[in-house]
Formats: structure tokens, sequence, C-alpha cells
């Protein structure tokens, strides 16, 4: 290699690692940033708005109230003692709201005690068994966000039950109860279940409440209340202390035997619990009139979505033009259960009445949304012949049944 040859290699050399050094020692920052939208979001967005269907605009057929004489207001009625009306969310739980709120009013007319437990707490144990039945059944068993009243009675036997401060059911920094996702991921385990045929009971109970406990968290085994410390049974036996046996379920169809027990035929009752006692429709007011009237509360399910129920005047009734009320007979409700215009919707809790030229209207506590859209929130007004016609059960204490 000749001299020139040589000492063009080694500067070149040279050159390259001092070149490597130098960007060696250039130390760079790091930052966090907002993500910015690219052309990716222009072609999903677009997409998007191609696929969107403008929703129609479709007008709701529903009583005209102005010419109507209703109560306005809370001052309106006489009312028992019950617990301030709080909200479901968006759940398909007003079962349990409406009867733990009517089991509150319970223990304050019998103990004289003002306790909110928490219905959550029933829910969480109802899907529980619902996913054991389930299993039992091989999946011939309805699973859905919906249960019966009754159920609460169930469960207060078999799981007890906790204040609501115990147990909200609510995650760290949630204001609304949710149930979207808990529900879909639950049916959607439950259904692969029965497809692939994994009737694993302990198994399939386990996964359930890790789905529940990720949603709407773990129930507590124990907890404080008032200085003293509960399992949830404990809590029911000693301090909310109500005997359940006292507690009956009435109904009043025609597809079964009046003056017996017998079974309430809707999904909701997806245990198929015979322990309604049916009776004629004219029995069924004069009952439902007296235990309200002699100062007790009445936990109800029925039909909400009617052209004469509104959330803007917080009225139900049945407007004359669908059947007058003189009409309405054992046989007019049961065409309408029969046909599926009357369907078991929602629960509720009745807390109060008023007579109104002659007419008996209810107040009615209800958590769902619609009775939140104006003051005074979380209630409904049911003039007597909404309830004739559209409200198909209720549940109330035997001494009440027995006046």
């Amino acid at each position: 290699m000749n001299l020139t040859k040589f000492f063009s290699v080694f500067f070149m050399a040279a050159f390259i690692f001092s070149g490597v050094n130098l960007f060696a020692q250039e130390k760079n920052k790091s930052e966090f940033v907002e993500p910015q939208k690219g052309y990716i979001n222009t072609i999903t967005e677009g997409a998007d708005d191609f696929l969107k269907k403008t929703p129609e605009k479709k007008k709701l057929f529903k009583v005209d109230f102005s010419d109507i004489d209703h109560p306005a207001s809370l001052k309106d009625f006489k009312y028992e003692w019950h617990s301030e009306p709080v909200s479901q969310g968006l759940t398909g739980t007003c079962w349990s709201f409406s009867a733990t709120s009517f089991f509150e009013s319970e223990i304050y007319r019998v103990h004289n005690k003002k306790i909110k437990l928490s219905p959550l707490f029933q829910v969480y144990w109802e899907y529980v068994e619902k996913a054991k039945r389930f299993v039992k059944e091989r999946g011939d068993s309805h699973f859905g966000e919906g249960s019966e009243g009754n159920a609460v009675k169930r469960l207060f036997v078999d799981y007890g039950c906790v204040p609501v401060e115990s147990y909200t059911g609510l995650l760290p920094g949630q204001l609304f109860h949710d149930h979207r996702k808990l529900f879909d991921e639950m049916n959607t385990y439950l259904q692969n279940v029965k497809k692939l045929g994994l009737w694993n009971e302990d198994e399939v109970v386990a996964t359930i409440k890790s789905i529940l406990n990720k949603y709407i968290g773990a129930p507590p085994e124990k907890f404080t209340y008032e200085g003293d410390e509960y399992t949830p049974k404990e809590f029911f036996k000693k301090v909310v202390d109500l005997d359940m046996s006292d507690y009956i379920d009435v109904l009043s169809v025609l597809e079964q035997p009046f003056n017996q027990y017998v079974e309430y035929t809707v999904p909701d009752n997806w245990w198929h619990d015979k322990s309604y006692y049916n009776i004629t429709l004219d029995e069924f007011m004069k009952k439902f009139k007296t235990a309200v009237k002699s100062g007790y509360t009445i936990a109800i399910g029925g039909d909400v979505s009617e052209p004469g129920y509104d959330s803007r005047s917080k009225c139900a009734i049945i407007p004359s033009w669908d059947i007058p009320a003189e009409y309405i007979d054992d046989n007019a409700r049961e065409l309408r259960f029969n046909n599926g215009t009357t369907q078991d919707d929602h629960g509720l809790h009745v807390v109060g009445y008023t007579e109104r030229n002659g007419v008996t209207w209810f107040l009615v506590k209800d958590s769902g949304a619609g009775s939140r859209n104006v003051e005074p929130y979380g209630y409904y007004f049911y003039r007597e012949d909404y309830v004739k016609l559209k409200i198909m059960d209720f549940m109330v204490h035997k001494d009440a049944f027995n006046k």
C-alpha cells in the first residue's frame, strides 16, 4: 500500500469512529403528548358516517293530561315512611330496588328503625343463583337482568342482607349503576358454556362471581354497623328481624285457578316460583286499597309502557278511549296479559294514597329513570283504574292481606 492510500484509509477510519462517538454522546429527551388525529381517523369517521342511519323521528301516542284533575305533589298524599328514592341507573334491577325499599318500610313499621339496605347485595347473589340453575337445567333456564320482587325474600333467608354503606355496588368514582357490560359478559360466557357443554357448576359459579366482582365489587363477608360486627345473615336475623313467611305474594289472572297458590308465568319468574296466591280482580283491588289505607306499603309489579303513563305529569291512568274504567274486569285484564299488551315490565313500591273526586290515587316510589324527569323526583301518581288493569301482582304483610 502506498503512503497516499494509507493516509486516506487512516483519515477515513478516524472520521467514522469520531462520528460514532459524536452521536453516542447525544442524549434524547422524552415527553407525554396528546395523540394527534391522523388520516386513519378520517377513514374511520367517514366509514362510520356512511353506516349511520338517521333515526326516524316518531311522535308518541299519549294521553293529554291538561284537562285531567290529578295530584301534583307529595303534599297531596298521605304516605308512610320510606327511604328516599334512588336511581337504579342503567340496570334491569327494579325488582330488587322496589322490594328492598318495601322491606325498609316494613322494618320501620315493625321495629321503628330506619335502615337503608343495599339492593345490589341481592342483585349479586341472584345472578349467582341464576347461574346455578342455568347449569342444573343445562341452559334451559332464563338468564336475564330481571327477577321478581319476592326473590328478595328468598335471598334474605339464604344470604342475609347488608346496609347500603357496606355495599353500594359502585366502583370507585362511579356515579351511576351501569350493568350493560356486566350482563353481556356473563351472558356471553354462559352461552359458551351451553354451546360447549361445560357443566361444571363450581367452575361456572366461580367465573360468574369473578365477572360480578370486576363490575360491581365483591359483597362483604363481615361488616360493622353501629359499632357491632355482623355477617350478612347475622344482620338479617338480629337487626332486620323480619319473618319472611309473613309476606304474601298476590296475583290476579284468569289462566290460573282462584284462591290457590299458583305460578306466575312470566320470564322473570325464572325459578318457576308457585307461591303466588291468585284471587279475583275485585278481591285484588279490595285488598290492595285496604292495605294502603290501613298504613301498609306494597311492592308491586306490572306494565309501565302505556299511552296513559306520563313522566312529565307523573301520572298513570287508563284513558276512556282504551277502556272505560267501569268496564275493567277480569276478562279485560286477562285479554291484555294474554296478548302481550300487558307485560311484567317493572317493579315499584306503593307508599301512600289520596282520594280525589271519589277516586283513589296511589303514591308510587320508583327507581326508574322516567320518575326523575321532573319533581318530585322518584315518584309517580297511579290512578286506581291503572292499578286495576295494569298492575299484575303485589307483595304485602299477611296482616294487611287478612284485613
